[in-house]
């Protein structure tokens, strides 16, 4: 493991749980309206997530615009939590956060993913463009549980962004396991990949040792090849690559 500072994938920076590409910051899954999810399961948990997702913004805008003022801010599907239609909680905490974004950057865009149903209205009525994906400079965005029709052309020459898969790493010690919430940086086919991890702060994500992390964006054999950068109160943390870690698990 080591501590690195100002990590750049492909071009691109990693600022806590966000990724920054010149005026450009993305975050992805913030799942709003996750805890009303479980208490309706029965699950007791306090109410915590939205104002605790508001702190870490404001302090990853503070050190993103210290490199490049932050002109649009793209989340990478999953703002909500939700399959169905939007909850009380969802629609609240969606219009609150989209407002609260508006002080800090031009332009806001949400990218659909898998749990962004029936929410295209309410984008469009808070002034959000909302699309299936996104192109910045040499970088495409999308949220990568489906790989789109045309995906060769529109990625042509383009470093694929995606989320969606919660990445994470879990550091084991003869007593427990710790996860921490990680980049992926590697490959897909002949294109640079990089996978970004959940911003939200119910769950840490799937870890990427025990073989759950696999999408149409990620065999086997990709995901040992890449490297995981962990992120942690704004510290970064190289592991080398997944089959390293693997390998002093053996």
């Amino acid at each position: 493991m080591k501590d690195v500072e100002d990590v750049e994938l492909y071009g691109a920076r990693i600022i806590d749980m966000a990724l920054q590409i010149d005026e450009n910051l993305i975050i992805a899954d913030l799942h709003l309206g996750y805890e009303n999810a479980l208490i309706s399961e029965g699950i007791l948990i306090p109410k915590f997530q939205y104002k605790k997702i508001i702190k870490r913004l404001e302090e990853i805008f503070q050190k993103a615009n210290s490199y490049h003022k932050i002109k649009r801010l793209i989340i990478n599907g999953d703002l909500k939590h939700e399959f169905g239609r939007k909850s009380r909680q969802e629609y609240k905490e969606t219009s609150e956060l989209i407002n609260f974004l508006r002080h800090y950057t031009g332009e806001i865009v949400l990218i659909r993913g898998n749990h962004d149903n029936f929410i295209k209205g309410m984008a469009e009525s808070l002034n959000v463009k909302f699309c299936e994906n996104f192109a910045v400079k040499n970088f495409f965005i999308l949220h990568g549980d489906k790989i789109p029709k045309g995906f060769d052309d529109l990625a042509e020459n383009k470093t694929v962004v995606i989320a969606h898969r919660h990445p994470c790493v879990g550091l084991r010690t003869s007593e427990r396991t710790e996860k921490m919430k990680c980049f992926l940086k590697g490959k897909f086919g002949d294109k640079n990949l990089i996978v970004i991890p959940a911003f939200n702060f119910i769950t840490e994500g799937t870890d990427v040792l025990q073989g759950n992390l696999l999408s149409q964006f990620l065999n086997t054999e990709s995901i040992e090849n890449s490297d995981v950068f962990g992120v942690e109160n704004f510290e970064t943390f190289h592991f080398g690559t997944v089959r390293d870690l693997l390998n002093l698990n053996v």
